[in-house]
């Protein structure tokens, strides 16, 4: 019987919220294992690498769960590890290093769904010359980070205020980009890989409740990790639809395969979309390591697909 050995990122001595967030999916994991009937250990990873190359190599007929989300609390470097584990022909599960760095490298993943004719907003990456819209509405991003790390309000920002830029220029340095902010709605869509091809689950929407006038509608830091904010207590995740809406998220699955194909995704994913207010979807980003603790949209958007939690577990230990 092959062990299942977990990868996960080794955590600082005082870890933040989204980083302590990594061991509620390894638990989650864990159990799920346990009712497989499968044997498991952890395996803290961190840019010593040779620690994780002898422990592979030590466990010739294991599989390795890839759970990790970042090195040295860098979210830039998630790609390593896959690429390490593939170097030594060792069985991998979740997506491989190729589409691990397509989607961390966020100007390189606009890149290709531009070429893709994959929707995705106007953006421009921090060493372009920009020329906004002053009656537009933009947003900043970290180029390398997930999880909304470093995202708060003061992102969004006027084109006639460019000169914000140069606050994020002294904070990042070259590493962030710019993309048009599209008012509308918030979907997360989940996919899942499986013996016929990836399956998008049951569509999720962000709801802002009772956000103020002129603040920005956006799933920052505070609203997925600091559950004392109003922020966190305000954004709302649904699964509930009308009829009416129902063509338009049929519209955000097909993009979502369209994703999936063109970033040879693998195992499991999460794609993010704003749809403005004439019903156009635009891919903002595409997750090839999203979170699966018990409160995520993975995971719940697995529920309400009638799936168990244990059932993902094994499709995603199959989709290899």
């Amino acid at each position: 019987m092959s062990k299942i050995i977990i990868l996960i990122n080794r955590l600082p001595d005082q870890p933040t919220a989204d980083e302590i967030d990594v061991i509620d999916q390894v638990e989650a994991v864990e159990k799920s294992l346990d009712e497989l009937g499968l044997i498991h250990e952890r395996e803290f990873v961190d840019t010593n690498l040779n620690s994780l190359v002898n422990k592979l190599i030590s466990e010739p007929d294991g599989i390795a769960f890839n759970l990790v989300e970042s090195l040295n609390n860098n979210g830039g470097l998630v790609y390593f590890i896959p690429a390490l584990v593939e170097s030594l022909n060792y069985p991998l599960t979740g997506n491989p290093s190729d589409a691990m760095f397509l989607t961390t490298q966020k100007p390189l993943a606009k890149k290709l769904m531009q070429s893709m004719g994959i929707p995705t907003p106007q953006w421009w990456s921090a060493k372009d010359s920009v020329d906004l819209d002053t009656h537009k509405q933009y947003m900043v991003k970290p180029s390398r980070e997930d999880a909304s790390v470093g995202i708060n309000d003061e992102n969004v920002f006027k084109g006639s205020d460019q000169g914000i830029l140069d606050r994020f220029r002294n904070r990042w340095g070259d590493h962030f980009f710019i993309e048009e902010f599209i008012t509308g709605r918030e979907f997360n869509l989940s996919v899942l890989g499986g013996p016929h091809g990836p399956e998008v689950l049951s569509p999720a929407e962000i709801l802002f409740k009772d956000f103020p006038a002129g603040k920005p509608t956006i799933v920052g830091y505070a609203a997925k990790w600091d559950e004392s904010t109003f922020e966190y207590q305000n954004t709302i995740r649904t699964f509930d639809f009308p009829e009416s809406d129902y063509p338009m998220l049929e519209q955000l699955k097909e993009i979502c395969h369209r994703c999936w194909s063109a970033f040879h995704l693998r195992g499991f994913a999460r794609v993010d979309f704003r749809v403005d207010q004439n019903n156009q979807p635009y891919v903002l980003e595409i997750n090839a390591n999203p979170c699966i603790s018990p409160d995520s949209g993975f995971y719940n958007a697995a529920l309400r697909s009638g799936y168990t939690f244990t059932q993902v577990v094994q499709r995603i230990i199959n989709d290899r």
